[in-house]
């Protein structure tokens, strides 16, 4: 019987700046640019993350709107998490790029704290060291 177990590859999300939103990946996360070009519907994506795994931002090339919350609608996104050795070390650095953390929780089997980026996009990190 062949392996189906699928493994996530990447998130495409809707960014208003792709660029700056890279760039605080790049510099929190150590995470680099995989890919940037044109993108569907006049639209321009950067991929950013690692060898194995990426978020594409993606910008329409047209205004876009804030959404409503995503916990209260069918197909929102309610967040994306990342896995880190040194949470404590994260989470500083951040606070020092200006983003405030919130929802701090140790549980089984690890410790986690949740923050909102200047897209609005909420991220939990999380530590299972």
């Amino acid at each position: 019987m062949p392996d189906t177990t699928a493994q996530l590859e990447h998130a495409n999300i809707t960014v208003r700046d792709p660029a700056a939103t890279a760039a605080w990946m790049e510099k929190l996360f150590g995470w680099h640019i995989r890919w940037q070009g044109d993108a569907i519907s006049g639209g321009y994506t950067i991929h950013v993350g690692n060898d194995q795994r990426y978020i594409a931002l993606y910008n329409p090339g047209t205004s876009v709107v804030d959404a409503t919350s995503s916990y209260t609608r069918v197909a929102g996104l309610n967040h994306l998490a990342v896995t880190v050795d040194d949470l404590d070390a994260t989470e500083a650095a951040i606070k020092a790029h200006g983003f405030e953390t919130s929802n701090h929780g140790d549980y089984e089997p690890g410790r986690r704290f949740y923050f909102h980026d200047n897209e609005g996009i909420e991220f939990e990190v999380v530590s299972y060291a």
